[in-house]
């Protein structure tokens, strides 16, 4: 079908398709092997999957669209995000249609978008249960338009005080292998999101919070419909270890067969874990019978079981703080500073870029892109050598970020010719004499974003995370627990030297998730923006800043450009986009080039002349939503 007739069918078809999937409450029961039930979807939900399946070829007009020959596999469940939304009192922009509306409809009941975003996070811990949820973490950056004060809130896990620093080294001393040390309660750290969200609430929540849960532990009961893009993710061996971690096996994979879309799934469990935390708050997961439980699961998994303790649980603390702030071409960046690394690698990249005419250069422009990249480069070099748990190591963060520390980092890349990688870190000043090793880990991606702007002008911009996707395969409760003891180096030392990500108890390990609040030149703000991804969300939301603040394009536009990502390594392109028509000018530039998926899932909010302007990335099944 030709690209002009599906996407005039995707716009007409936009607003009854969110409102279908908002509205699914029943389904048809139909017989399984055994004779019980297995919940399906009713015909209208299947006919409205095949018809998300088949708009995905529609791809986006503007800003670079995905090829429409892309194959179904590998569409979103309805590649509506692309659509902008705008309005005036308020904006969401989340990865889930159902959880925008069950937000949308807390702002119009008089809730804060601290009061939303709880609300929306609870429902992606039902729809999206392999990215976030209460078994994980978060990082929220708050802005408050009455103060003009903007506060970081962070949720991020901490490490079981019984783990030490050779905690992911295998029996023979060896490092363990990536999947040996993800599967299983080894890899559970001590959840922070609950005790962030209660304390965020305290401080800016308007409705009560027990009535933020409402709508999940409805849906749970009720059911909801698996996405194709959850289906998706089932496979690649996602059901063997489920099944090895045992715990959530009955659950995704009833009788033995993995979700498939348009299945409609129920959670009591979850259900009656949300009613519990909304009638008696946190403390109600931190301790008694639900903390209980997730250390039994645990400590009781299949893989390698973990150490997690009821102590570590009943101690956990969040944080409140400054947020990390640089400047970019007169505009004010503020993000999460460590153990986060994704605002600090973006401040030394965008630093870097200063020195050079970016405006000059084209979005489609292999000049632009090699400038990036090469400076991407350097900034993975440092963050890999420095960056850390500040509570634990001294993390030279005003050195990184110095202009003079940038600009001779900026004179190691060539305008025509790509660094050897891996290029080394640098010297930054206002750092401890102690010599660090690299971390040369491997980088996890799951994760979610949302964005929320009320009526009053207060900002959420929050990224939440079981870190891989499926976590630890570990299954509480109505819920996956956390895989981010794996975010820690695997080596305490490399040839000597310490590594600042080592494990150690207590500590929380490196992130590179990156909530954000970008601030205009008069100090307003201008953009609310975050995105999944791992180690890629700097580049996920870097391009989007080049692309506004120098090549002059829409939020829409610029987080439509493919994706092209290097952390010191190869440089990857984004399969299936015009970007593709790169990979032989930047290998002849000397750049070691992949073509890959690189889906980011990106989630913004952008302040206009025209009001709020809600954007979510088309890869994903993300939307808009505003009044």
């Amino acid at each position: 079908m030709p690209y002009s007739i599906l996407a005039a069918q995707a716009a007409a078809v936009r607003d009854t398709l969110i409102a279908r999937l908002d509205g699914v409450r029943t389904a048809a029961l139909q017989p399984r092997g055994d004779g019980q039930p297995r919940r399906r979807a009713s015909p209208p939900i299947v006919a409205l999957v095949a018809v998300g399946l088949a708009l995905g070829a529609a791809g986006f007009a503007e800003g670079g669209k995905r090829a429409a020959t892309q194959t179904a596999d590998k569409v979103t469940l309805t590649r509506l995000a692309a659509e902008e939304r705008v309005g005036q009192r308020y904006m969401i922009s989340s990865a889930d249609p159902r959880a925008v509306r069950v937000g949308a409809t807390v702002l119009e009941e008089g809730g804060s978008a601290v009061d939303a975003a709880i609300a929306i996070q609870a429902v992606l811990s039902l729809v999206e249960p392999h990215s976030s949820g209460p078994g994980g973490g978060a990082f929220m950056m708050h802005y408050d338009a009455e103060t003009g004060l903007t506060r970081l809130y962070e949720g991020r896990e901490t490490a079981p005080m019984a783990a030490g620093p050779d905690h992911l080294m295998g029996a023979d001393g060896e490092r363990m292998g990536w999947y040996e040390a993800r599967t299983g309660g080894h890899s559970v750290a001590t959840p922070g999101l609950m005790r962030m969200l209660e304390r965020a609430h305290l401080d800016h929540g308007r409705l009560p919070w027990s009535r933020l849960f409402d709508e999940a532990v409805t849906m749970s009961f009720q059911g909801f419909v698996v996405s194709a893009r959850v289906a998706k993710f089932m496979e690649g061996g996602s059901p063997d270890r489920l099944a090895e971690a045992s715990h959530g096996a009955d659950y995704f994979m009833p009788d033995g067969e993995p979700w498939q879309p348009g299945d409609i799934i129920t959670n009591p469990d979850l259900a009656e874990t949300f009613r519990i935390i909304a009638e008696q708050g946190a403390d109600a997961f931190y301790t008694g019978p639900i903390a209980e439980d997730i250390v039994a699961a645990v400590q009781g998994s299949g893989g390698k079981p973990g150490v997690l303790s009821l102590a570590d649980m009943r101690d956990y603390t969040m944080r409140v703080r400054e947020p990390l702030c640089f400047d970019y071409r007169d505009h004010e960046i503020c993000s999460a500073g460590p153990p986060a690394s994704g605002a600090l690698a973006l401040g030394q990249l965008l630093g870097m870029l200063e020195h050079f005419d970016m405006s000059a250069t084209a979005p489609d422009s292999v000049e632009g892109w090699h400038l990036f990249l090469e400076a991407s480069k350097l900034a993975f070099a440092d963050r890999a050598q420095y960056v850390a748990d500040d509570s634990f190591v001294s993390v030279p963060t005003a050195g990184l970020l110095d202009p003079t520390y940038l600009m001779l980092r900026a004179q190691h890349i060539d305008r025509d010719s790509a660094m050897a990688t891996p290029v080394p870190a640098g010297n930054p000043p206002w750092r401890e004499a102690e010599a660090r090793a690299p971390d040369t880990s491997p980088d996890s991606h799951g994760t979610s974003h949302i964005v929320v702007v009320d009526e009053a002008g207060d900002i959420v911009s929050m990224t939440t995370s079981i870190e891989s996707g499926w976590g630890s395969y570990v299954f509480a409760r109505g819920f996956l627990l956390n895989n981010t003891m794996t975010d820690f180096s695997f080596e305490p030392e490399a040839d000597g030297r310490p590594v600042a990500n080592a494990v150690a108890p207590g500590k929380r390990p490196r992130s590179t998730m990156t909530p954000m609040i970008v601030f205009g030149p008069d100090g307003e703000p201008r953009l609310a923006i975050g995105s999944p991804g791992g180690g890629r969300m700097v580049h996920f939301i870097g391009k989007v800043l080049v692309g506004m603040i120098d090549w002059g394009l829409t939020a829409k536009q610029a987080i439509e450009l493919p994706n092209l990502t290097n952390m010191n390594g190869e440089t990857d392109i984004e399969e299936f986009t015009w970007a593709e028509s790169l990979a032989g000018p930047l290998g002849e530039r000397g750049h070691e080039v992949d073509i890959r998926d690189l889906a980011s899932g990106l989630q913004a909010v952008h302040f206009t002349d025209r009001g709020l302007v809600g954007v979510a990335d088309s890869r994903r099944e993300g939307v808009a939503l505003g009044e």
